[in-house]
């Protein structure tokens, strides 16, 4: 075999290579540290793939919950004094604002509310809720009302009785065809002091939102009987505004607020949810970070068991070396045996990661069971479930970063062995 004859990765340096990964100790290989190394990298790509995965997931439902059951923006007004000279916020043309905003490009939908914090009761059972007084027409759509995760009765009833949320009813023990009585602390003034106002409703639809704060306290009225109760006859205190792009809101605040007039506020989801997201996104980075160096660790172990390797294999490089293999071959060998290592550590890591991603819902449910329940807290984390959702850029990423530190690492032990001296090696033999 004549000095560099031989082309890059010839078969035979994959033959040598195989045969040392799978030698047993005793014929000078090891074997221990090779599975070793494989689960290390298996273990640490599946926990990177599923921790990108249910960081993607539950970022995604959380702003999905956000968008469809909340306003994308919310227009109001800034104080101002009526002829009675009362201040009030309250919107008096709100139908013609509403209908100004919707003529806005981008703008989906734009709803009158009636808002108010009352007391909700059924016979001894009582819970504090939020009022959200709209028109049928505007209550439908609404995405995660109009389709929420489950209901009870018909959204088509909306008009002769109230929506609530699935949690307002858990709390209160109701059903459809119920009535519940709302209670507002803000009654008629009398000479004995103020007098609650008290109303009572038939609940016609009960929904699942998907958002434990939203199904825990929220009710929809319709908003004449809203104004009526409220006290707020010919009046709106807000217009819920939609849009095609929520991501995109900010370049339409300047039409929304030219269009609502000159005492016009907005409040954007992005206001109201800011910070949390701005959390979520550093805590995606340092998350991605830490696995990162998981990956990095158990990519060590690569070295240490093609250290031992080429230790063993002292007397086969010199007796290659003098059969005229090339110090770049004897390099390619090593490098063959640690980044077959990486390699296929990595793909069973991405099988397992994607797999348990795409079922997290039955395995989630059982670690649940074996836990007697109680992992998942809904009023802390917002949503019902742990979320998990594949993105190819999150694939790639954790495929990439776990083959590139596996790879490099091979490099070092691999030119130790190149550069061995065979007649070093062959010495003592």
């Amino acid at each position: 075999m004549s000095q560099g004859a031989t082309a890059p990765f010839a078969p035979f340096e994959f033959m040598i290579a195989w045969r040392y990964i799978r030698a047993r100790r005793a014929e000078g290989g090891v074997s221990i540290m090779t599975w070793i190394s494989l689960i290390g990298v298996s273990l640490a790509v599946f926990a990177l793939i599923v921790t990108l995965a249910v960081r993607s997931g539950f970022r995604a439902e959380f702003v999905d919950t956000i968008l469809g059951s909340n306003a994308h923006v919310t227009v109001y007004q800034s104080i101002g004094v009526d002829e009675n000279g009362r201040t009030s916020r309250a919107i008096t043309d709100y139908d013609a604002m509403a209908a100004a905003l919707r003529d806005i490009p981008g703008v989906t939908r734009a709803a009158p509310l009636v808002k108010g914090q009352v007391m909700a009761n059924y016979q001894n059972s009582n819970n504090g809720v939020e009022v959200y007084g709209i028109s049928a027409s505007d209550l439908v759509t609404i995405p995660r009302i109009v389709e929420p995760i489950s209901s009870l009765g018909d959204i088509a009833n909306f008009g002769e009785g109230i929506a609530i949320g699935s949690g307002v009813a858990r709390e209160l023990g109701v059903t459809v065809g119920d009535k519940i009585r709302i209670i507002s602390p803000n009654g008629t003034r009398t000479a004995f002091g103020t007098s609650p106002r008290v109303s009572a409703y038939e609940v016609a639809y009960i929904f699942t939102a998907g958002r434990w704060d939203i199904d825990r306290t929220r009710i929809y009225m319709p908003i004449d009987q809203a104004q009526l109760f409220f006290n707020k006859d010919g009046v709106a205190d807000e217009i819920e505004v939609m849009v095609d792009d929520p991501d995109a809101v900010d370049t339409l605040i300047p039409q929304i607020v030219a269009a609502a007039g000159d005492r016009a506020l907005v409040w954007t989801w992005r206001d109201a949810s800011g910070s949390f997201l701005r959390a979520l996104t550093v805590e995606d980075n340092v998350m991605f970070v830490i696995m990162s160096i998981l990956v990095l660790i158990a990519s060590l172990n690569i070295i240490s068991g093609l250290v031992m390797l080429v230790r063993n294999k002292g007397r086969d490089i010199g007796i290659l070396r003098t059969m005229g293999l090339t110090e770049g071959s004897i390099l390619r060998i090593f490098f063959i045996c640690g980044a077959g290592i990486g390699t296929l550590g990595t793909v069973l890591g991405l099988i397992a990661g994607c797999l348990f991603a795409i079922y997290i819902d039955p395995i989630f449910s059982f670690v649940n069971y074996v836990a007697g329940g109680g992992v998942w807290d809904p009023s802390i984390r917002g949503i019902y479930t742990l979320p998990a959702k594949l993105e190819l850029d999150d694939v790639l990423s954790s495929i990439a970063l776990s083959l590139g530190l596996s790879w490099t690492v091979t490099i070092f032990p691999a030119r130790r062995a190149a550069r061995m001296n065979p007649v070093e090696a062959l010495r003592y033999e």
